[in-house]
């Protein structure tokens, strides 16, 4: 199985250098990587934690002093997150605007400060430099996902032949996910494993709580699952994404714009869990993977259903490619 290549619109030319500079948060930086990957690049990853008051006035006010932020520059910056905004504009002027900056999320300040700014279209930022997109990048390809799922064939073999793959969040700044809220989704899982003899293979994250994971494994007990618990489980040992991969279905809460992104690129249904709570920029994102048939709420059953993979990572790669050529013609 040969691992993912970039198109070739969308290479940089051999030895451009990257750096990706967040604040190490595993959300920007995979986004980031991702992104830099499909542009065919090994990236150099920069984190940046400013002490105050610089974390206060970021992304409007200076950068701190850090000593991995400085010259010899590279050629492309990708940079995500609140706190690596003020680098990246201070390496845009440091550079004489030579390196090529490109933000990933809304920077809350004007695009105009750098050369392509990507931010989800529920966040409704525009500007000639924006380029938008439903879902997130992110490093999953159908290739990683064929490879994965064959590494992971055996953990899974004793499951039933029709397998549905479960990614559980946890509460966060906008969800609540109660152990209450766990029994009512740990119970309707149960009764969906029963009616279509299906294997359940259940991936928890860091934000969901061991109290949760514990009601969810008394209450699945008696159906055929597998449950890799990122509170107590060896990272090595996660599934995710092989089991993506081998699912025929999936079902995901709603609290992660990322895991909801990465299981539309897999092309096949996607169900949608969705918890108390909310934002309007939650609310726009789910709605319009409704509107366009890409997920549907998970009410206890299942369809089937098609839909065009997303794969915002490739879409946004292009659109970096396309703008460095040409500012490079023009330099």
């Amino acid at each position: 199985m040969t691992e993912f290549q970039p198109s070739p619109s969308q290479q940089l030319p051999h030895g451009t250098s990257c750096w990706i500079v967040t604040n190490g948060m595993a959300g920007f930086e995979m986004q980031a990587i991702g992104v830099a990957e499909a542009l065919g690049l090994s990236p150099e990853l920069k984190h940046v934690a400013p002490p105050a008051p610089y974390k206060w006035m970021a992304p409007w006010g200076p950068a701190a002093a850090n000593e991995s932020i400085a010259a010899p520059w590279p050629d492309l910056v990708i940079a995500s997150g609140r706190q690596a905004i003020p680098y990246a504009r201070k390496i845009n002027r440091a550079s004489g605007g030579k390196v090529f900056v490109a933000i990933l999320q809304n920077p809350k300040v004007s695009p105009s400060h750098f050369d392509l700014v990507w931010a989800p279209e529920h966040d409704q930022l525009t500007g000639p430099n924006v380029i938008s997109t439903l879902t997130a990048p992110n490093r999953i390809t159908p290739e990683k996902l064929a490879k994965a799922a064959d590494e992971l064939s055996q953990r899974y073999a004793t499951l039933p032949p029709k397998k549905i793959a479960v990614v559980l969040g946890g509460p966060n700044k906008v969800y609540r996910f109660s152990s209450a809220d766990m029994a009512n989704l740990a119970k309707a899982l149960k009764e969906l494993a029963e009616r279509e003899n299906a294997g359940l293979m259940v991936t928890t994250s860091r934000r969901t709580n061991a109290e949760a994971t514990a009601v969810l494994r008394e209450e699945l007990r008696s159906v055929p699952h597998d449950i890799y618990d990122a509170l107590s489980d060896a990272p090595e040992d996660n599934p995710y994404p092989g089991l993506l991969g081998l699912a025929d279905a999936i079902i995901v809460t709603c609290d992660s714009h990322n895991m909801v992104g990465e299981a539309t690129v897999t092309g096949k249904p996607v169900y949608l869990v969705e918890l108390e709570g909310g934002s309007a920029k939650f609310r726009r994102f789910l709605d319009a993977l409704y509107v366009n048939n890409v997920a549907r709420q998970f009410d206890g059953l299942l369809e089937t259903w098609s839909y065009a993979p997303l794969n915002a990572t490739q879409e946004i790669a292009a659109a970096i490619a396309a703008a460095y050529s040409c500012k490079n013609k023009s330099d």
